[in-house]
């Protein structure tokens, strides 16, 4: 004979089962543990009035692989509203930096067949056109105070180290004495992350004595979809379920707990 607990197990597993079935149904229950994860992991961007500091701009990775509709397996496949945001603001930004003379470092994606990146297929590879700027940034290509670093791992701050063991991040920060970075890109909870806490060890490390702030502007990030069930329709491992506003929400949140300066708008 079926318990109460057996009951009330079998109910949950078939309400499950519906809501994976009713995208409206599962859309409400997505929206509702968003709510309560901002509750109870919560983050508090502010202003960021960069007028009298030493500030130089990092874009990480907003590239036609990663943010052009059609570009690779890692690109969107559809409109992305989110990832259209982090565009027209890196874009405000870069031409406001541009305006007033501020240096701006820019990463850019970029891999050979010969070095996979486990577990993520093929992408950005090298002469595809895909590890090239998204096409609204293109123009940073003639700006005289940007620099590329082409990086073939997920962490910027690894694909900056030279083969003399330089690192051209950290000689970038130095040479213009910054005292602050603002970080922008794609995706949010990987590449962005990644770079930014590792930043910031550094930074404690005193590998960059001038640096006090890294600060990352929410408004200028963004990150990937893919909900489970198109994962597992895929024949893809269960923890390649990416839910958009779950693990964008969930980058934030790690960099602010580490020392990051999270912004939602930015004076310069």
């Amino acid at each position: 004979m079926a318990t109460h607990s057996d009951r009330r197990s079998a109910q949950r597993s078939g309400a499950r089962r519906k809501a994976t079935r009713d995208p409206a149904a599962a859309a409400a229950g997505e929206g509702e543990f968003l709510t309560e994860l901002r509750h109870r992991l919560p983050v508090e961007p502010v202003s960021l009035d960069a007028a009298n500091r030493r500030i130089g701009l990092v874009i990480v990775d907003e590239i036609n692989g990663f943010a052009t509709i059609g570009c690779g397996p890692l690109a969107p496949a559809g409109p992305n509203a989110q990832i259209d945001r982090m565009v027209g603001e890196t874009d405000r930004l870069a031409r406001l930096f541009q305006a007033s003379g501020r240096p701006i470092a820019v990463f850019l994606d970029t891999h050979s067949t010969a070095r996979p990146e486990p577990p993520y297929p093929p992408h950005c590879l090298e002469g595809s056109g895909h590890e090239d700027l998204v096409p609204a940034l293109a123009w940073l290509a003639e700006s005289p105070q940007t620099i590329f670093i082409r990086k073939d791992c997920i962490n910027g701050f690894v694909g900056s180290i030279a083969a003399d063991g330089s690192n051209r991040i950290v000689d970038w920060v130095n040479r213009h004495r910054l005292d602050s970075i603002l970080v922008v890109g794609i995706c949010t909870d990987i590449c962005v992350m990644d770079f930014v806490l590792t930043m910031l060890s550094a930074r404690n490390h005193e590998l960059m004595p001038s640096l006090e702030e890294i600060a990352v502007h929410e408004l200028a990030c963004a990150t990937y979809d893919l909900p489970r069930p198109i994962a597992e329709s895929l024949g893809l491992p269960v923890t390649s379920a990416h839910p958009q506003a779950l693990t964008h929400h969930l980058g934030l949140y790690f960099m602010a707990s580490r020392g990051a300066l999270l912004v939602d708008a930015v004076a310069i």
